[in-house]
């Protein structure tokens, strides 16, 4: 189980029935867990800050801007905090859209607690296996930076041409030897501290690096 006691990780629960937000905010509290309850959408937005861990509990059916309107809303802002429906409105269209944007679930009211819960833990690991990705790529731009203009040249080939990257074939291409492009390897993947040509192809796919050429980002 998630350590629910890391001040980081906070339930964000906004609802605007103010019976279920008192009884659901006690519920998790006795859990161990960090809540934050909001009336309404509008309310949630004027306070909510994108760099807290953890998920957010949300009410479909609520006046003004509902569940699914704010959930368009963060994903329009690439905000991606993972969001657990709960509600006793909505029916399976709803519920499909919610989830086709990426919910983790859509639950009805009434529903047992420990299915809830079972709910904010896989939540919490989805935004923490985000997070981690973030910070794995903002890592890999920062080192891609350090790069010289040489590097990055090479860099670029061994990553869009994985089948013709040989020392050889790049030498060939740039018009240098195959020896500096050799030395250019090496600083490459020291500077980027990675193990191998594998690793750097990898790497720049996961991180988007070279997108603007043809590399969608995208890894199996």
């Amino acid at each position: 189980m998630t350590d629910v006691a890391d001040e980081k990780m906070i339930v964000f629960l906004v609802d605007d029935d103010a019976d279920i937000r008192a009884t659901l905010s006690r519920a998790l509290s006795l859990r161990g867990y960090h809540v934050r309850t909001f009336a309404s959408a509008l309310e949630f937005l004027e306070a909510y800050d994108d760099t807290s861990s953890g998920c957010l509990i949300l009410d479909y059916g609520m006046p003004k801007m509902n569940g699914l309107e704010l959930q368009r809303h963060l994903k329009d802002r690439n905000i991606s905090v993972p969001i657990v429906f709960i509600t006793g409105h909505g029916g399976i269209p709803e519920s499909v859209q919610a989830m086709k944007m990426g919910a983790v679930d859509f639950l009805e009211k009434p529903f047992k607690q420990s299915v809830l819960i079972d709910r904010i833990e896989a939540a919490f690991k989805t935004d923490e296996r985000r997070r981690k990705e973030n910070l794995q790529t903002s890592e890999t731009l920062t080192r891609y930076e350090a790069l010289t203009d040489r590097e990055r040249e090479i860099a670029l080939i061994i990553a869009t041409n994985p089948a013709r990257n040989s020392s050889k074939e790049i030498a060939r291409q740039l018009g240098i030897s195959p020896r500096t492009v050799d030395h250019h390897r090496a600083r490459i993947l020291e500077k980027m501290r990675l193990g191998s040509v594998a690793e750097l192809v990898e790497t720049s796919l996961k991180a988007g690096l070279f997108a603007d050429n043809g590399v969608d980002g995208q890894v199996d």
